[in-house]
């Protein structure tokens, strides 16, 4: 169990740095570029999910924040699910629950290192 856990945190965290830092940059390829506009997801909502997204990367990695930075990370998908469904698209929406589903099985599995 704590080889999983291991690896879906180097995962969170590197996907979490990834969006986020694109996010900020702007550096993003033309698919999210337009995924961002067809959800009409305005420049500074995107940068607030950068810099949470960022803060998921390192939080995630210590236990004394592990639970905080996974909620983080639900309530980030949670809130580009509800951002696709306002705007119609279902597909996206239904995309984003395996990713909705890894800080919720990370949280149940706990993190690797705590005592």
């Amino acid at each position: 169990m704590k080889l999983i856990s291991s690896a879906l945190i180097l995962v969170t965290a590197l996907l979490s740095v990834k969006h986020g830092w694109g996010g900020i940059s702007g550096n993003v390829s033309p698919e999210e570029a337009k995924m961002m506009a067809d959800l009409q997801i305005s420049r500074p909502i995107l940068l607030v999910i950068s810099i949470a997204s960022l803060a998921v990367g390192g939080l995630v990695l210590f236990p004394q924040t592990f639970f905080v930075g996974n909620l983080l990370n639900a309530i980030i998908i949670l809130l580009i699910m509800a951002y696709s469904l306002r705007v119609g698209n279902l597909k996206i929406a239904l995309t984003e629950i395996p990713f909705l589903l890894m800080p919720l099985l990370l949280i149940w599995l706990g993190h690797p290192f705590r005592k």
